[in-house]
């Protein structure tokens, strides 16, 4: 199939992957509007060697994973609930954070989903605050060339909107949209392959001349156009006479 023939695909049949476009972007907008709103907010922790040895950081790197599941814990859990004054119980406050490392910036990620962005909030500095004042006061009985510095990068933490997005959504909608409607395509000019609608294609596919093409029948002739039979017609004779 030549190029001038896709073009002509899309001139005939584009319509159909528009429409369906359409249709899956009103609908991913749609669904974004019943959608609930949830808010995450996102705490940083740094966990930095004292001393720029590289030993000691590797050391540091691998006890962030051991940091995360120490925090990633129903005790702490409880011990967040109790400071921040939360009505959940440890499984639902749980379920609500993430915690994560990033061994190549030293950094340990707890982030804190909820429907109230002050809830997401209060979680994840307070979950932050705990582990780091854990922390300090363990490093205070070691000695400060082997202490690992931990602190809170950043003490304001916002909570923006997580999800729904609805431009994103609309976007992948399009996209997929878009997709289904090239399939749909595609579909039915494979059903309509075998058929030879046009003296070219005829040619192209036998290989043969085409010698004439006998046209559509067109519409019939309604009642009143139709001739009257011979013993119905009358004509006029010179006098009056018939």
């Amino acid at each position: 199939m030549d190029l001038h023939a896709y073009f002509d695909i899309v001139r005939r049949r584009g319509w159909i992957i528009v429409v369906v476009a359409v249709i899956a972007v009103v609908a991913a907008l749609g669904i974004s509007l019943v959608q609930t709103k949830i808010y995450r907010a996102t705490a940083r922790i740094s966990a930095v060697p004292a001393r720029p040895d590289w030993g000691l950081g590797n050391s540091a790197k691998d006890l962030l994973r051991n940091f995360v599941n120490n925090i990633n814990t129903h005790d702490m859990a409880n011990r967040v609930i109790a400071r921040a004054q939360l009505d959940m119980n440890s499984y639902d406050l749980l379920a609500k954070i993430t915690v994560s490392a990033e061994p190549e910036n030293f950094i340990i990620r707890i982030d804190a989903k909820d429907r109230d962005p002050e809830i997401a909030k209060r979680i994840a500095k307070t979950m932050a605050d705990l582990f780091v004042d854990d922390r300090v006061a363990y490093y205070n009985t070691q000695d400060k060339n082997n202490r690992i510095e931990v602190k809170l990068v950043d003490s304001v933490i916002d909570a923006p909107l997580y999800q729904p997005k609805p431009l994103m959504n609309a976007a992948a909608g399009g996209v997929l949209g878009a997709l289904i409607g090239a399939l749909i395509v595609l579909a039915l000019e494979w059903m309509a392959a075998d058929i030879l609608a046009a003296p070219a294609a005829v040619e192209r596919t036998t290989g043969l001349p085409v010698l004439g093409v006998i046209p559509a029948l067109g519409p019939r002739p309604v009642a009143s156009q139709r001739k009257q039979p011979a013993a119905m017609q009358t004509s006029k004779i010179p006098g009056g006479a018939r």
